[in-house]
């Protein structure tokens, strides 16, 4: 499937059984959306991933060996979420 980023470039693509997680750059990218979402099969976004503040944006995302995803943000947050419907699962600060 070809994926064709939304806003910036694309960053990372984690395939899954239901669809892939894609991450944009952060630079450059709305404030005020998820850089952070999935898509699924025919390219229809399945879920934009839960922001713990909404100014923030995600620098880093990984797939845990539970599914989960474990992520960092702009404003040294680490959250992991739900790889299911991108929801916050945990989320603690850096600082």
């Amino acid at each position: 499937m070809e994926i064709t980023p939304l806003y910036t470039k694309i960053e990372k693509l984690i395939e899954l059984r239901k669809g892939i997680v894609v991450m944009e750059n952060p630079e450059g990218f709305p404030t005020g959306e998820s850089n952070i979402y999935m898509l699924g099969p025919n390219g229809q976004t399945l879920w934009k991933a839960e922001k713990p503040k909404s100014g923030t944006l995600f620098t880093r995302v990984r797939l845990n060996e539970d599914a989960s995803l474990s992520t960092f943000t702009s404003d040294a947050q680490f959250c992991e979420l739900d790889s299911e419907n991108g929801k916050i699962i945990s989320s603690s600060n850096f600082r």
